[in-house]
């Protein structure tokens, strides 16, 4: 129950690594908005874990805007933000990525940033507190080759998280950042390029432990990152990777 009477938001929480922390801040007693692009995702997790579901583009301004609004309508204040919806582009040479995919990979994983930052950051600062957990990558640390426009978007997370923990933290609000290691989500495949025995065999090569991060392993990373007992812990970049970055 370390997250008790704390109120949560989780983006991009309708799957993956974001359904795991949503279930994790329930199970610890948070009430917590999923919100997701896909409104029927968002629902579904909403109603498995007693949440509160939102349908949000977090690229938007105004969709953004739109979700702070409701958190704060709901629960009177918000003690965590956890900016976690991400996309990639799959493994290609750089000079082959489309523009527009090239946009859309920052407006997802980069610009969400700010605008979560610039509707929510004021209530944090008026509450003298709170904690932002930025889901970044292993891929910001580490990167990989043909992989360079998703590696420069988590490196420009992994700054940023720096940068605001600095920022933010005389008004006692922390900022951390967590890099897994690619998992059992929906990106897995665009990760690989091709979801197939012989490419998982050489993705788990390059991992220590041996398998991919789940779900569970990030809900349980950023439980503790959000919560009290982490009071001393700000501007840290947790790699949740089984050793890839070592």
């Amino acid at each position: 129950m370390r997250l008790e009477g704390k109120t949560a938001i989780v983006t991009g929480a309708g799957s993956g690594f974001g359904a795991g922390i949503a279930r994790k801040f329930a199970a610890e007693r948070a009430r917590v908005m999923v919100a997701d692009i896909n409104r029927d995702a968002a629902e579904e997790v909403a109603r498995e874990i007693g949440g509160m579901a939102q349908a949000v583009d977090v690229g938007d301004g105004a969709s953004v805007g739109t979700m702070a609004e409701a958190a704060l309508a709901a629960f009177g204040r918000v003690d965590i933000l956890v900016n976690n919806a991400g996309i990639t582009h799959k493994p290609m040479p750089m000079e082959e990525v489309a523009e527009d995919l090239f946009d859309r990979v920052f407006r997802v994983n980069a610009k969400s940033v700010y605008l979560t930052a610039r509707a929510l950051v004021p209530a944090m600062k008026a509450a003298k507190g709170g904690a932002i957990l930025n889901v970044a990558s292993t891929a910001g640390l580490s990167p990989r080759a043909n992989l360079s426009w998703y590696n420069a978007s988590k490196g420009w997370m992994i700054t940023a998280t720096k940068s605001m923990a600095v920022e933010l933290a005389p008004f006692g609000i922390r900022v951390n950042a967590i890099a897994p290691v690619a998992g059992e989500t929906p990106l897995l495949a665009s990760f690989m390029g091709e979801d197939t025995p012989q490419m998982r065999a050489k993705f788990l090569s390059t991992i220590p432990l041996g398998r991919f991060s789940t779900p569970e392993d990030m809900g349980n990373a950023a439980g503790f990152l959000c919560s009290d007992e982490a009071s001393m812990v700000t501007g840290v970049v947790m790699e949740v990777d089984g050793g890839r970055c070592i």
